[in-house]
């Protein structure tokens, strides 16, 4: 059954067309395999589908953990945490529903990893059961 959602692997990301990006892209890589250093598995990067998107899918024992990575240069306007709104959050909802029903339903979170600073060096910041689906 083709539902029409993008295939995506664990391969490295794809070039990006611009410097934000890049950055972005870098964040993404960043995490994944900071997030692998601590014991996740990583099953799906950019998972997409109409209406939202997924930066991480990843495995943590027999939960489905999906990710968001947030990307700020500074803490203006309340930094990466804050940018994680409930609009976001609803659109990361939808696309996890997505997966969990393409996937088979398994218990699942919703994890962020943040980071404030340059792409290439800022610290990740891992807030686990950042958010409900509720």
């Amino acid at each position: 059954m083709n539902t029409g959602a993008k295939d995506t692997t664990a391969a490295a990301p794809s070039p990006a067309r611009d410097p934000r990006q890049a950055d972005g892209s870098l964040a993404e890589a960043r995490a994944a395999a900071w997030l692998e250093d601590r014991g996740l598995k990583v099953l799906a990067r950019n998972y997409r589908v109409r209406g939202g998107e997924i930066d991480l899918v990843c495995r943590d024992g027999r939960t489905t953990v999906f990710v968001e990575v947030r990307l700020r240069r500074n803490g203006d306007f309340g930094g990466a945490a804050a940018s994680i709104t409930r609009k976001k959050q609803q659109r990361l909802i939808l696309a996890a529903r997505h997966w969990l029903q393409e996937q088979g339903d398994s218990a699942c979170r919703f994890d962020c990893v943040l980071l404030q600073g340059e792409a290439a060096s800022a610290p990740l910041e891992w807030l686990k059961n950042a958010f409900d689906a509720d």
